[in-house]
C-alpha cells in the first residue's frame, strides 16, 4: 500500500501528468482538495473508488482516511492542486506518515506560475532583464512569513516575482515594491489560470489597484517584474552563430569538435 501524492496541476483538467493519471486510475481510494481541484480529474478514478473530498476535513481526519486505507491495503491518490513543491501542506502529512511507517510516493505536477506565464504568453527570465524567478507569497493566517522573506527584499534582486496567496493584500503588495521597482514596472494578474473562467489583468504598480474588481478575491497570481514587459531585453548567446556548443563547434580547435552523444557514452 502506498499513499501517492499527485500535483493536480493549475485548473485545466488536461494539464494532469500522465504518471498523474495513470496512478489516479490504479488507486481505488482518492482523496482530493475539492476547493481547488477539478471536478473532472476525478473522471479517471476507477469504478467504485472511495472519493474523498477534503476540503472541509481538518489534518487529523485527513490521516485516520489515509490508515483506514493502509490497513485495507488499498493505495491513495493524494491530490493537491498545482505542484506539490510549494503551499501544498504536503510536508505535514509526509511527516505523519512516515513517523506511522506508511509508504508514499510523490509525483510533480503543473505549477501555477508557469500556466500563468502560460496565459501571458511570456517568459519570465529574459537576458539583461531577470534571470531569476522568486516564488513568494504575503504573511496570511494559515502561514507567517520567516525574517527576512520580505518583498522588498526580494524587489532589491529585480528578479521576476511571483506572488501567490496575495492578492486580498494587492495595496501592501504595491506599498512594498513600488521602492525598488519603480512605478512603471509592469505586473500581470492572472485569476483561475487555465480554468475555463481565466481573466488576466495588465497594468503598472501605479494603476494596477484601480484594475482590481470586487471579483476577484483568491486564486490569483500576482507577477511583476521588468520582464513582464517582453521588451528591451538581449538575445541569449545559446542560438547565436557564433556560440560554440557541443552540437554546433565553431572551428577545429574547439573542445566540442568531433564530439557526438555516442563518444559522450563511451567516456562514461
Amino acid at each position: 500500500m502506498t499513499v501517492h501524492f499527485i500535483g493536480a496541476g493549475p485548473g485545466a483538467p488536461d494539464l494532469l501528468t500522465l504518471r498523474g493519471r495513470d496512478l489516479i486510475a490504479a488507486c481505488p481510494v482518492c482523496l482530493y482538495a475539492g476547493s481547488l481541484v477539478p471536478e473532472a480529474v476525478l473522471a479517471h478514478c476507477p469504478p467504485g473508488a472511495r472519493i474523498v473530498n477534503t476540503a472541509p476535513m481538518d489534518l487529523d481526519a485527513i490521516i485516520a482516511e489515509i490508515r483506514t486505507a493502509h490497513a485495507r491495503g488499498h493505495d491513495v491518490a493524494r491530490l493537491h492542486s498545482g505542484d506539490l513543491s510549494v503551499w501544498s501542506a504536503m510536508g505535514e502529512q509526509l511527516r505523519r506518515l512516515r513517523a506511522e511507517g506508511i509508504p508514499v510516493s510523490v509525483t510533480p505536477g503543473v505549477p501555477s506560475f508557469a500556466a500563468a506565464a502560460a496565459a501571458l504568453g511570456t517568459e519570465l527570465t529574459l537576458p539583461g532583464l531577470a534571470q531569476s524567478v522568486v516564488l513568494t507569497r504575503t504573511p496570511g493566517r494559515a502561514s507567517s512569513m520567516p525574517e527576512g522573506e520580505t518583498l522588498a527584499n526580494f524587489a532589491a534582486t529585480g528578479a521576476t516575482l511571483a506572488i501567490h496567496l496575495s492578492i486580498q493584500n494587492l495595496a501592501s503588495v504595491v506599498e512594498d515594491l513600488a521602492p525598488a521597482y519603480g512605478p512603471d514596472c509592469p505586473v500581470a494578474i492572472v485569476f483561475r489560470a487555465s480554468w475555463p473562467d481565466q481573466r488576466i489583468l495588465r497594468g503598472t504598480l501605479a494603476d494596477i489597484e484601480a484594475q482590481l474588481d470586487a471579483g476577484i478575491t483568491r486564486t490569483a497570481l500576482i507577477l511583476v517584474g521588468p520582464a513582464l514587459a517582453g521588451e528591451g531585453f538581449d538575445e541569449s548567446c545559446l542560438y547565436a552563430a557564433a556560440y560554440d556548443r557541443r552540437y554546433r563547434p565553431q572551428s577545429a580547435e574547439s573542445p566540442w569538435a568531433g564530439w557526438t552523444p555516442e563518444s559522450e557514452a563511451q567516456d562514461g
